[in-house]
């Protein structure tokens, strides 16, 4: 859990402040962005804490294999999701909004395996 944190933090201080002038029908939506970033995020984490530890693979690769596998489920090009990336960069407040919506899926996701029949075990 630390280590996806830390991507989260790491994704958003390398957020910038400029306006790359991308008109908001160039981008991808923010649903579709939340959910595509969702997974990045997952991925580089499943990169940085399994694949990691295996001397004999190449971590870079294995991690553009990976992403390129969650851009193919969402049926969305790899420079669409980084020009969309780059927008809501450079937009602080959508991004924020963005993260947000996956900091909420996160600790949904961290008490799943709490839950009996979709409710909650523990009140």
């Amino acid at each position: 859990m630390k280590s996806f944190i830390s991507a989260i933090l790491i994704v958003w201080l390398l957020l910038g402040c400029s306006d790359n002038g991308k008109s908001s029908s160039d981008i991808l939506d923010k649903q579709k962005m939340t959910s595509v970033l969702w997974d990045i995020m997952r991925a580089n984490s499943y990169t940085e804490l399994f694949i990691k530890k295996d001397s004999l693979k190449d971590l870079m690769m294995e991690n553009m294999k990976l992403q390129q596998q969650i851009f193919t489920v969402h049926k969305v090009s790899k420079e669409d999701f980084y020009k969309s990336y780059s927008y809501y960069a450079s937009q602080p407040d959508q991004m924020r909004s963005i993260l947000d919506s996956i900091g909420a899926k996160a600790e949904r996701d961290r008490f799943k395996p709490y839950e009996r029949n979709n409710r909650p075990i523990l009140k």
